[in-house]
């Protein structure tokens, strides 16, 4: 989701104490506070995330889905074309019953920061690929990397407020690689009438099971020129916006939830 050793130099055997580089690499693993040793283990978060993965399905099994938009996204990817999808933070929970894996394959994109391994892991074992977005990484090396897997036949799918918000307001990265690569930007969301909203930055949406939801998909329907201004550039992100509000309210109202902002 801080317990100190104490002198480990005394090695076993007789051998002196010293100050290798191995000894001073114990002592500060075992300075680090169990809290945070914890949270890093892998086999806990693995564990955590299958638990969170199987949770997930068993909402989606047991809430009456009402689905709209997934015929235009599906004739686009028979057709052997990749897409970018886009949707809200708050809304990632439900992300893999969104992109039908039967009909193409896709990647999603994911933060190196703990939360965002963690979502990275869920998503994956409910069937997508998973890229981690390494921190240091430049605009240009990420944008690289996206292209490579739309021209390898993957959709690529992120949440466009990030890991760390400002809650829904988009990065323009969605639209610059739809410019790059020429693939549409479809929007998704999903709603769940009843829900758990997690003490996340962004109030993040843990549905529960035996409700109303709704899964929605609608095609970005805004030209992306080849050539922009960084003016032409913003008012297409702001219309982002919209287009992702939009399809996030509708959804709220077709499981018989009041739209709310985080």
């Amino acid at each position: 989701m801080p317990v100190t050793g104490g002198n480990q130099g005394a090695f076993r055997g007789g051998a002196p104490s010293g100050n290798s580089a191995s000894e001073k690499a114990m002592s500060s693993a075992d300075k680090k506070p169990m809290r945070k040793r914890i949270a890093d283990s892998e086999w806990l978060n693995n564990a955590v995330a299958g638990l969170l993965a199987r949770y997930v399905a068993f909402c989606h099994w047991t809430t009456r889905w009402d689905r709209d938009g997934f015929d235009e996204l599906r004739s686009h990817l028979q057709s052997g074309e990749p897409a970018v999808m886009c949707l809200w933070h708050q809304r990632l929970l439900m992300a893999p019953y969104l992109f039908d894996l039967e009909t193409a394959p896709i990647c999603t994109l994911n933060s190196t920061a703990r939360a965002g391994r963690m979502g990275g892991r869920i998503v994956e074992k409910l069937g997508f690929e998973v890229e981690a977005m390494d921190p240091g990484a430049t605009s240009v090396a990420v944008t690289r990397s996206v292209l490579k897997r739309i021209a390898n036949g993957y959709s690529v799918g992120m949440t466009t407020d990030g890991s760390h918000g400002p809650p829904r307001i988009s990065k323009t990265h969605p639209i610059l690689w739809a410019r790059a690569s020429g693939k549409p930007i479809f929007t998704v969301a999903y709603a769940s009438r009843r829900v758990l909203k997690l003490p996340t930055w962004d109030k993040m949406h843990l549905p529960l099971p035996f409700t109303r939801g709704a899964l929605l998909v609608r095609r970005f329907d805004h030209d992306i020129p080849r050539k922009m201004s960084g003016d032409a550039l913003e008012a297409l992100r702001n219309e982002l916006d919209i287009a992702l509000d939009a399809v996030t309210d509708a959804a709220d109202r077709r499981a018989g939830r009041k739209s709310e902002r985080p």
